[in-house]
């Protein structure tokens, strides 16, 4: 039994229609009822993931991919269609989200952990783990209003590597912080995938694709274009850019 079963999932939005080019025509259009338009982002996908896969998911900007991994982690619900995980899920994706900037590190750490369904005593014991993986044991009292972007950024990685289950969902996680903390990060991924983890990745590097995950989806225009090897996904993806 496949651990993640999606089936048949559409969504749609509902965005402006009227263009505002000047000052007048904004304030038009607040009087006005605005005209609105449906995208439709996801048109019908289904596809499986199984257990202990590592499936990466691409596509250009548009296409439909966040969207999709949205609905995944349970952050939008679709339109049409279902989701079925035979496991827990840990979405590393909306990072930040939940921080108290009048906390500390260690404060956020202890909420934000178990807001993803870590017990206290759990949290507590990750505590100096996920500082030294992060190198932010220096900051450890410092409030969050005082953080860098990309010292929460490492931090909030930190927590969720430090809460996952049996499928991991993780967004660009290759792309941020240094040099080193992005090593830290591949290596804790392999780790990860070597344990038996499920793994779903959402990345614009072909490289990062080709590297970590067995198999990749390809997303264009809210459909799935190519479902196959990662690598020759990587490939089709990287032709497809350069001849749009």
């Amino acid at each position: 039994m496949a651990i993640l079963e999606v089936h048949n999932l559409s969504k749609t939005f509902i965005i402006p229609a009227v263009r505002r080019d000047t000052v007048r025509e904004y304030i038009l259009n607040i009087i006005r009822s605005r005209a609105t338009e449906k995208l439709k982002v996801l048109d019908d996908i289904s596809f499986n993931v199984e257990r202990g896969e590592s499936l990466g998911i691409m596509g250009a900007n548009g296409s439909g991919k966040s969207t999709l991994f949205k609905i995944l982690s349970g952050i939008y619900q679709p339109d049409t269609g279902s989701v079925k995980a035979n496991g827990q899920i840990t979405a590393i994706l909306e990072l930040g989200v939940g921080w108290n900037f009048e906390l500390d590190a260690i404060d956020n750490i202890l909420i934000t952990a178990t807001l993803m369904g870590t017990t206290l005593r759990e949290a507590k014991r990750s505590v100096n783990n996920i500082l030294v993986f992060t190198e932010l044991e220096r900051f450890a009292k410092l409030k969050l209003k005082y953080y860098s972007a990309g010292m929460m950024a490492r931090l909030a990685y930190g927590v969720a590597f430090s809460s996952v289950r049996e499928i991991v969902m993780i967004d660009e996680v290759f792309s941020v912080g240094d040099a080193a903390f992005r090593k830290r990060c591949e290596q804790h991924f392999e780790e990860l995938h070597s344990a038996g983890h499920t793994v779903i990745l959402i990345s614009h590097n072909p490289e990062v694709i080709s590297k970590f995950c067995n198999r990749a989806l390809l997303i264009e225009g809210g459909k799935i274009f190519a479902d196959d090897r990662a690598d020759e996904v990587a490939k089709l993806y990287q032709f497809r850019l350069l001849n749009r």
